[in-house]
């Protein structure tokens, strides 16, 4: 029997698929040739209906083009040119978003696949281009589609080569209060060759205020190669003069540009005032940085200048983003001249230059700053601001420097923590917050000396360094209303205490305390102790209540004398009336411990060290003379010294007048509260003086 053969298996013909896809794609190939052919020769006129359809209904605009038409490959990029070409803003907007006699345009076509959106060469003949922003700042006109879709950041297509003629540019704001209209020089070019710089110069309104812009795009040939372009840009507006200068990576590219601002003027309060963001006045002022754009960021880095007398470095960054502004800071400075520092606390510093920081209210001196936080304008940004002084030139004031002051502002509340700063050999702390976000503004003050001599500390003012070993260390805890330090202070209630720990003064001047007839005239003449007073502890506090600061208390004991005081003050018509009695431990023939008087203003305070009561005495003492003998004129000033020595404890522990006791733990009948009498004139009524009598005099 034959041997069977197995049937071959069929062999696949692998040669018709492939041939297949071969012919498919030759077919594309050339559907899309024949494409490019018909809309090469017909330029795609054609294609004119089709265009103002299709765009009109996925921009939600009416696009319309009165003219010539065109849209072919020329050869791989997309030409695409119309005349009398229009396209409408929404509904909620007035007038046309975009219009123009001819525009001619290159895009390359790789770039709209990629979403790049680059335009290799770009024409424009009376054109107008309206960017606008609706009164909520919610809506734009360069966000095509739904008319009610939030407002996106514009983005503009990178631009390689421009021509412009009769073009102008046209932006509004309402909620930034902004308007502006750049109007661009007319450019020629030979074969995407400019013969000249692209120039434009433009006006516009900055919440008020009125500004110029000019300066041109220098080398735009090297843009047009794929090179960066130098800007030149000159600002003028609200009393100040901008130069920027550097390069731009394109013509219409800013991210990453490398630039250099220049800006001067008279106060650096009125160029952010454009912005819509507050900081203190200055004097005139001049600063150089350099500038690039990070995303929503404008960083301005390197920076270095003067504001006054002052200097400044550091850098600080502006982000747009929503709601409000953000802007960061790091901040230095060598020397800040106490004139430009005034307006951090509410001084004018011009007029604190000229005459100093004393005014005049009805006829009385004011010192405390009135000038108004500008609550309204912190509504529009956030702030983190670190700034560090070395040094404050203030001559005639106690040593001041290391200031380091950290800054936060959320939505109005506005955060200074730390603000501390070196002041003769001690530490001022601060912790201050004001709530903006009350329409009353709402104001915490917290405020810390560290233990600091007295020499150093009060040299200015007659005590002597040299035999001075006492310190002083103090606290103020206050919460007022206003929008001023002055109001703020006038409502304010809390407590601020001075601390005096063991120790010795000694003074060239006339002593206030310890006033022995004897030894008062003694110092009235010499000008100079021979021993210093030796401090075994005080207090000098106040509690303030709705402005009104009462003496709770005034008490120090030395080696001789326990000195107490009474009255106050006021923070609302800056107001003095104290009385300072030093009472003897040891017996003294002519004692003159009367109340010595602290009245007057703030800015300036009368020193009465011969009392009314210290004239009755001396009244009464002539009337006993004259009638009994010389001997008994003595009597009135006689002092059988039985003031009760201080408890240091509750003194160095701050404690109010009730708590204060003897060194036998009996309470003090010698310390306790009182109050300025002087009414907001500052005159006083009989009542009052009367009054006023009682608590401070007490005579016999």
């Amino acid at each position: 029997m034959a041997e069977e053969t197995a049937p071959a298996h069929p062999v696949r013909a692998l040669g018709k698929p492939l041939a297949a896809t071969i012919s498919v794609v030759a077919s594309l190939i050339g559907l899309i040739v024949l494409a490019w052919a018909i809309l090469f020769v017909t330029k795609g006129r054609f294609l004119k209906g089709p265009f103002e359809r299709i765009v009109s209904s996925q921009t939600e605009r009416q696009v319309k083009v009165g003219g010539d038409f065109q849209l072919y490959f020329a050869p791989f990029n997309v030409k695409f040119l119309a005349e009398d070409i229009s396209v409408t803003n929404p509904a909620w907007a007035k007038g046309r978003f975009f219009e123009a006699r001819k525009v001619d345009s290159v895009i390359s076509t790789w770039s709209l696949i990629t979403g790049n959106r680059r335009i290799n060469w770009l024409s424009l003949d009376g054109a107008h281009l309206d960017l606008a922003w609706d009164e909520k700042h919610r809506r734009n006109t360069w966000t095509l589609g739904n008319p009610d879709k939030k407002g996106e950041p514009l983005d503009l297509p990178l631009i390689r080569a421009a021509r412009a003629a009769g073009t102008e540019i046209r932006y509004s704001d309402p909620a930034m209060a902004l308007m502006a209209a750049i109007g661009l020089e007319p450019v020629e070019a030979s074969q995407s060759k400019f013969s000249t710089a692209i120039r434009f110069e433009g006006r516009g309104l900055a919440r008020g205020t009125r500004f110029t812009v000019s300066g041109g795009l220098l080398t735009p040939n090297a843009t047009a190669g794929g090179g960066e372009n130098k800007l030149e840009l000159h600002i003028r507006g609200a009393n100040t003069v901008a130069d920027v200068t550097g390069t731009l990576p394109g013509a219409t590219e800013i991210e990453g540009a490398n630039l250099h601002v220049d800006v001067r003027g008279g106060n650096l309060a009125d160029l952010f005032s454009v912005l819509g963001v507050a900081v203190p006045d200055t004097r005139s002022y001049r600063m150089r940085s350099a500038l690039t754009k990070r995303g929503p960021e404008w960083r301005f880095t390197g920076m270095k200048g003067r504001f006054g007398a002052s200097d400044l470095s550091g850098k600080f960054t502006i982000e747009n983003r929503q709601p409000r502004l953000m802007i960061t800071a790091a901040l230095d400075t060598r020397v800040l001249d106490i004139v430009d520092a005034g307006p951090f606390i509410g001084y004018n510093p011009n007029r604190l230059a000229a005459q100093g920081a004393i005014t005049t209210v009805n006829g009385a001196p004011r010192v405390l700053p009135d000038a108004p936080l500008r609550a309204e304008a912190l509504k529009n940004f956030d702030a983190r601001v670190d700034w560090h002084v070395r040094a404050v030139r203030a001559p005639g004031l106690p040593s001041i420097s290391d200031i380091t002051l950290g800054l936060a502002l959320d939505d109005r509340l506005l955060t200074l923590s730390p603000l501390n700063f070196a002041l003769s050999r001690g530490r001022i702390s601060s912790d201050i917050v004001i709530n903006a976000r009350d329409p009353r503004v709402l104001t915490d003050y917290d405020i810390r000396l560290s233990p600091t001599p007295m020499g150093t500390l009060l040299a200015g003012f007659g005590v002597a360094e040299a035999g001075t070993s006492g310190t002083i260390k103090a606290r103020a805890q206050l919460k007022g209303t206003g929008d001023t330090v002055h109001d703020s202070l006038s409502t304010a209630n809390g407590r601020i205490a001075f601390i005096i720990p063991k120790g010795s003064l000694w003074t060239r001047n006339v002593q206030l305390s310890e006033l022995d007839i004897g030894v008062f005239i003694q110092k009235m003449f010499e000008k100079k102790l021979k021993e210093p007073v030796q401090i075994n502890c005080g207090l000098i506090a106040f509690t303030v209540r709705n402005g009104i600061g009462a003496a709770d208390p005034i008490l120090i004991d030395t080696a001789g004398n326990v000195v107490a005081g009474r009255g106050g003050f006021s923070f609302k018509n800056e107001s003095l009336d104290l009385a300072i009695e030093a009472d003897s431990k040891k017996f003294s023939l002519f004692s003159g411990q009367s109340p010595v008087g602290i009245g007057g203003w703030f800015a300036a305070p009368r020193i009465n060290p011969i009392s009314g009561e210290l004239v009755a005495r001396a009244g009464i003492g002539l009337g006993i003379g004259a009638l009994v003998s010389p001997i008994g004129a003595i009597i009135s000033f006689v002092d059988v010294g039985d003031a009760k020595a201080a408890d240091c404890g509750p003194v160095l522990a701050g404690a109010s007048a009730h708590r204060q006791r003897d060194t036998k733990g009996r309470p003090r009948d010698d310390v306790g509260k009182g109050t300025t009498a002087k009414s907001e004139s500052g005159k006083q009524s009989k009542g009052e003086r009367r009054e006023q009598r009682k608590k401070f005099l007490g005579i016999f």
